[in-house]
């Protein structure tokens, strides 16, 4: 499979597609100027996992953000997953008994949320090899689909539309978490909180394996409205 050279020939969203046809399996490297490289692993074309060179929240902070778990319990996650050298969502489902579809929708937002830094990149050398390793974290079971890593994605044929990343829009957020348009952050903080309650797996223990997962997307589509208002 030949691929442009550079970035600023093509977009992420064509490179994507293009690996996704081909059913690549092997890692997308994206190398800026600066020294910087970043990584899109894949397998038979569909994504499970996105490598930044630069600060990107963590797992963790991320759940945390989201209410799904508090400050404190993100903290003794992490650390057990140090000391245990095991993975912080691992952790996380095994002792604090989190809801593993929680965690995996946190995991996804996680890879689509790399993938909108890196199709922010004006330009990159691009290469492609098939003998970097994954992280330990890569969703090698239940890697990210088409419809969610190329949705939304700008294409070189209409680079001079406006991006659509596939992130709630305001009055979507507000409509998400049934609040006012004129909601206050201490409004929108509640509503959340109380629609995380209600949403958690956990809470729904005769629920079916479509029924948890229903349950993970819609507590996944509520995190990113708040995130849209309030972050």
């Amino acid at each position: 499979m030949q691929l442009p050279g550079r970035l600023r020939a093509t977009t992420l969203g064509d490179l994507l597609g293009a690996l996704h046809r081909g059913a690549a399996t092997g890692t997308l490297e994206l190398t800026t100027d600066d020294g910087r490289a970043h990584r899109v692993h894949l397998s038979a074309g569909l994504v499970t996992s996105v490598e930044i060179d630069g600060a990107s929240p963590p797992l963790a902070e991320l759940l945390k953000s989201s209410g799904a778990v508090d400050a404190g319990t993100a903290k003794r996650a992490v650390l057990r997953a140090m000391s245990s050298q095991r993975l912080v969502g691992e952790v996380l489902v095994s002792e604090f008994h989190l809801a593993s579809e929680v965690v995996d929708a946190a995991l996804r937002d996680q890879l689509l949320a790399r993938l909108r830094e890196l199709e922010s990149l004006k330009d990159a050398r691009i290469g492609f090899r098939v003998t970097v390793r994954p992280p330990p974290e890569a969703l090698r079971d239940h890697p990210l689909g088409p419809k969610e890593f190329l949705r939304g994605r700008r294409r070189a044929r209409d680079r001079s539309a406006t991006p659509q990343f596939p992130t709630s829009q305001p009055n979507d957020a507000y409509t998400l978490l049934g609040v006012p348009r004129d909601a206050n952050a201490d409004e929108i903080r509640s509503a959340f909180r109380r629609l995380a309650r209600e949403l958690h797996p956990d809470r729904h223990p005769g629920a079916t394996s479509d029924e948890r997962r229903s349950l993970a997307l819609r507590f996944a589509q509520v995190a990113a409205a708040y995130q849209a208002l309030v972050a």
